[in-house]
């Protein structure tokens, strides 16, 4: 199958094609071979995979994929620097992609119907090669307008020295006063402006590119420590055969040279290393830079506002009402001094970065009263929450523009409206929300696409109130997340029952794990607690060579098995009594789960026919919808789909390209797009020690918008911690909220465009997702571009419509909206800057990256990002240029958590990683909601031997320890002490050799280091002030996720050690730079 098959699109690889940037002529960016690769053709920049539809037919949402990047010269090399690598970048070119089938699916609410002429697809253009340095845009392709772009290089200027000063000068004395965000305080007039100088692109600047990779080392014996600086080797490029991309990350012929940095003796903690030396810590005011940005980021206080006369958007109209936008946003950031965001870190002086307590989410420069009403940052985030007014200041600050959601979270409070009217702008179907505006009584203004609007007779009766002729106090228009009961034109049937569909490997191999015993037991006990009514539907298909059905209809005595053994063609032997009520026949369901694992105790059957199970799955459930659990335990060998192996153990730690990310075969996908037209959702278990191809198999689940869960050398007896995980994450995964046959549809004002989305769905059309199945886990994510200026306008709106029917039978839309500021100056964007949402984002496009490019070419990518990103800041929005690495407030941790995405178990090179493990990893961040993303990106390190109640939580009649998060190193460990490291879906307490006796015998009730038990994944319940207190903080850590983490006690010796110790991402590995030689990394590369 072609690497279409991994995108963060989906279809079947036919239709229109993306444009790999703005440029609508792709042809006219080929050039000879040799030639120099042309600034004047230059799309904008946009640093990942930027899909924009090409001009026909809009209605259309395709999908491509990135081709591997073939060998291009070797562009050359600069006299080396000591300690600091040093790195070219490649040459671009241009690739193909593909398109999605279209869907005669509804989508929210009534559309206009819109003929869409069929599409052709565009043969990719021949590779574009270059002898000369890099000229184009840096890597990533993050913003795509629709058009020719502009261009901002001059080819003859010449490279900007090492410290250019920057053009934005402070206003002179005839200048009048201005605000951070560029507008001028009222009365005044508007200061003069600099031409900025073409920085954007510098055709004489060196390439560069990743940290280099080292040769792997013997990891040292001892205790926890690092180990001197091996010499990396030069990294060969990898061949490619497909075309390249203008804004692909590029491969790199790695070097570094000069002297390494002073070795560290085995069995001392490292010492600082040089540019750490002679700091203190900050004072206690600037301890917490995160909590204060959160807590007032540029406002001075409430700020009062009146509704401009047409509300927000263009035209004319008088004003009325409360919950209207302001006039202008210029007064609320008239600040005397630097905001907090912006204030200047020489992240090579500044050690301690890191916040004692979890990073909050940034809060929008909004007016009090706007803030007040935005959409929560745990639903809704924006990686930029200032947007930039223009395409070319978003070009210029190399930042990624994109959304991420968590649509169906579970939700303490959510207002729920039963009307017969929902009411929705004519023009785009927005629905109506707090950042509309009235202009009177009778009439309102969409946020999104400024059509005016009547007002409904029906809503000028406020049923809270119990009032009449104020509409803006209904809840629709107080709330920016709220459901909707919907009325019956939101259904083209009648609402589905929910209907719950188990199909289970019972295979000699699966039966030796023993996970059929934990899956029946479990269902036994939550079988009452399944989401549905009175109408929920159940059944069960066992499979090994052959198909087992199981007849439940009422007035059996027992469950009947009926065995099918054609699995070429494949049927239903008894159509009508395969999936059944459950309240009926609920006792004949429970005979068979107690049964089930006697059932196939003794048996010798190694095949498993996996694909013909689907299909007999798919069969059963297409009339009705529905959720499909899958159990599998091995490579599937037998029938369709059947799959031979694809890794080789040798080569796990290569520091060459990781193969086969992408799938081995269509089969899967194709028969995922088959059950996501049907409402069926493929939700796969994993339990296997063995190689099992998750790149393949998990195309069942991403492309039918299930889930994938998976339990590395799952066996019942040998591995106690990830069976009390499967237990765990299966009594969530059957007891929790349910949303049948559901579309989301994200809109956006005008001006601003989606390109490219993240998540497991499939895309119906531009702008409309397809999810059979939708569940409180899944998060989403969205790159965006801005087509048109933002000049008119202070704030523009987000706003996703998810329309689901409820385990009830209920059919439901849940709508969340977003307001976000307008800037026009560079340094605003970079005040409103997300780090952690750029950090999720970025790493949604580097998975796709690696799939369809190369594992390479991701990991060039994200540096690049950093690099790019650090370097425009420096350039155009800093004032005072100074030495050093330099970093507004907001991105201090932007290099950090650049650097754990390299040593993410997705995207490391030189670690042995089973090639599974890898996959999993990539799914998990293109999955989970950003919260608990960032935790498997940069897990939190906690000391746990000397809790006290001081700053606790207190929550019921329980006190929760709150430890502040320590930085990942050695450095910050001591074997006099006991560290708790949550790294997401695992946590391990490393216990120092030296450990106080108090916690070795209160917490652990041992008496001595060496009476730890080498395998101990529990807490002992021990009746003592410190066990109470580390339990609570550990439970209230697994508490906050949808998914249970395992536990791993380790000693210092354990066997476990290494991969506590590959979590301390401030360290050097054998095959990775430390976080003080990667600063060193891109500072060289900036300063170039």
């Amino acid at each position: 199958m072609s690497t279409a098959g991994f995108n963060s699109q989906n279809g079947t690889g036919t239709g229109q094609t993306y444009t790999n940037g703005p440029s609508q002529n792709p042809v006219a960016l080929q050039q000879p071979s040799g030639v120099g690769y042309s600034v004047n053709h230059q799309p904008a920049y946009n640093q990942m995979q930027a899909k924009v539809l090409a001009p026909p037919g809009p209605a259309l949402y395709p999908s491509g994929p990135y081709q591997p990047v073939p060998p291009g010269p070797q562009v050359g090399s600069y006299p080396p620097a000591p300690a600091q690598p040093l790195l070219p970048r490649p040459q671009i070119g241009i690739l193909p992609s593909h398109t999605p089938p279209q869907s005669a699916s509804p989508s929210p609410g009534p559309r206009p119907a819109q003929a869409t002429p069929p599409a052709q697809a565009t043969p990719p253009p021949p590779a574009v090669t270059s002898t000369s340095y890099y000229t184009g845009p840096p890597a990533w392709q993050y913003a795509a307008p629709r058009g020719p772009a502009p261009n901002h290089v001059n080819p003859a200027a010449a490279a900007p020295p090492l410290m250019s000063h920057s053009s934005t000068q402070p206003p002179g004395p005839g200048a009048p006063p201005t605000s951070i965000h560029g507008f001028t305080q009222p009365g005044s007039a508007p200061p003069p402006m600099n031409p900025l100088p073409p920085h954007t692109y510098q055709p004489n600047r060196p390439a560069y590119g990743p940290p280099p990779t080292m040769k792997p080392t013997a990891p040292p014996a001892g205790p926890p420590g690092t180990t001197g600086t091996p010499p990396p080797p030069k990294a060969d490029d990898v061949a490619g055969n497909g075309p390249q991309a203008p804004n692909s990350y590029n491969h790199v012929d790695n070097r570094m040279a000069g002297a390494a940095p002073p070795g560290r003796h085995l069995g001392h903690y490292p010492s600082l290393p040089p540019g750490y030396q002679n700091t203190s810590a900050p004072p206690p005011s600037s301890l917490h830079p995160a909590l204060q940005a959160a807590t007032q980021p540029y406002t001075q206080g409430p700020q009062p506002y009146q509704q401009q006369p047409g509300g927000p958007g263009p035209g004319p109209g008088p004003g009325a009402g409360p919950a209207q936008l302001s006039p202008s946003m210029a007064a609320m950031s008239l600040q005397s001094s630097t905001p907090e965001a912006l204030r200047v870190v020489n992240l090579l002086q500044e050690r301690n970065l890191l916040p004692p307590a979890p990073v909050p989410a940034p809060t929008p420069c909004l007016t009090q009263d706007l803030q007040k009403l935005n959409c929560s940052p745990e639903v809704f985030r924006c990686t930029l929450t200032s947007i930039p007014q223009t395409q070319s200041v978003l070009n210029k600050a190399k930042l990624p523009l994109g959304l991420l959601l968590h649509p169906f979270k579970d939700l303490s409070q959510l207002p729920v409206v039963t009307s017969s009217t929902i009411v929705r702008c004519r023009s785009c179907r927005t629905y109506i929300n707090p950042f509309v505006s009235f202009l009177d009584q009778r009439r309102w203004k969409c946020n999104l696409c400024y059509r005016v609007n009547d007002v409904p007779e029906e809503f000028m009766y406020n049923p809270v109130s119990r009032s009449y002729g104020e509409p803006h106090k209904r809840p629709e228009v107080q709330n920016a997340t709220i459901e909707f009961i919907a009325p019956s034109e939101y259904m083209l049937r009648p609402p589905q029952p929910a209907v719950y569909l188990f199909v289970l490997d019972v295979s000699h191999n699966a039966v030796e794990t023993g996970y059929l015993s934990v899956f029946c037991q479990s269902l036994l006990d939550n079988i009452s607690a399944l989401p549905g009514d009175s109408r929920t539907k159940v059944g069960f298909i066992t499979f090994d060579s052959t198909i087992h059905f199981y007849n439940l209809q009422e007035g059996l005595s027992q469950p009947q098995m009926l065995i099918v053994s054609d699995i070429e063609d494949i049927f239903l032997p008894t159509p009508d009594s395969l999936l059944v009520n459950l309240n009926e026949c609920k006792e004949l369901v429970q005979d068979l789960l107690k049964s089930l694992p006697n059932l196939f105790e003794k048996t010798m059957e190694t095949q498993s026919a996996l694909g013909s199970a689907l299909q007999a799955a798919f069969k059963l459930l297409s009339p009705t919808g529905g959720r499909m659990s899958v159990f599998q335990t091995q490579l599937p060998n037998l029938g369709v789909g059947a799959l031979q192996s694809r890794e080789d153990p040798n080569q796990r730690a290569s520091a060459k390209d990781v193969q086969h990310l992408s799938p081995a075969t269509d089969f899967y996908k194709k028969l995922a797009l088959d059950c996501s037209g049907q409402q069926v959702a493929v939700d796969l278990f994993l339990l296997s020690a063995q190689y099992c191809d998750l790149a393949t198999l998990g195309c069942i689940s991403r492309y039918s918008a299930g889930s994938v869960y998976y339990y590395p050398s799952y066996h019942h007896q040998h591995n106690p911690a990830q069976v009390e995980r499967f237990q765990r994450d299966l009594k969530r995964y059957l007891t929790r909220k349910i949303g049948f046959e559901a579309v989301m549809r994200i809109r956006c004002t005008k001006g601003l465009s989606i390109h490219t989305f993240h998540g497991n769905f499939f895309v119906r059309s531009t702008d409309l997702l397809s999810l059979p199945n939708v569940n409180p886990d899944a998060g989403f994510a969205v790159q965006m571009s801005i087509e048109e200026n933002l000049d008119d306008m202070q704030v523009v709106s987000f706003q996703a419509a998810l329309l689901y029917t409820s385990s009830k039978g209920e059919r439901r839309i849940r709508v969340h909206t977003m307001c976000l500021p307008v800037v026009s100056s560079l340094s605003d964007v970079f005040a409103g800057a997300d780090v952690q949402a750029i950090t999720g984002l970025l790493a949604c496009m580097a998975v796709d990256r690696s799939v369809t490019s190369s594992l390479s070419d991701a990991r060039d990518a994200m540096t690049n990002a950093a690099i790019d990103s650090l370097s425009s800041y420096r350039q155009s929005a800093l004032t005072i240029q100074q030495p050093g690495l330099l970093a507004p407030a907001c991105l201090r941790l932007f290099p950090l958590y650049i650097l754990a995405l390299l040593k993410q178990k997705a995207f490391r090179t030189g670690t042995s990683t089973r090639l599974d493990e890898r996959v999993f990893a990539m799914y998990q961040l293109k999955y989970q909601p950003l919260a608990f993303a960032m935790l498997m990106i940069h897990p939190a390190l906690y000391r746990l031997d000397d809790l006290s109640d001081e700053g606790a939580l207190n929550i019921g009649e329980q006190t929760i320890p709150q430890p502040r998060v320590l930085q990942l190193s050695v450095e910050k460990l001591s074997r006099e002490g006991a560290f708790l490291l949550d790294a997401g879906l695992v946590m391990y307490l490393w216990i120092g050799r030296n450990c106080h006796q108090n916690f070795l015998s209160q917490v652990l009730g041992v008496s001595s280091y060496a009476a730890v038990p080498e395998k101990l994944y529990l807490l002992p319940e021990l009746d003592t002030a410190e066990s109470q207190r580390t339990r609570a903080f550990v439970s209230w850590l697994r508490d906050q996720r949808p998914f249970f983490p395992s536990l791993h006690i380790i000693r210092d010796e354990s066997q476990l050690k290494p991969h506590f110790l590959q979590n301390m991402i401030e360290d050097r590995t054998e095959s990775a730079l430390s976080y003080y030689e990667f600063l060193l990394h891109l500072q060289q590369q900036i300063s170039k």
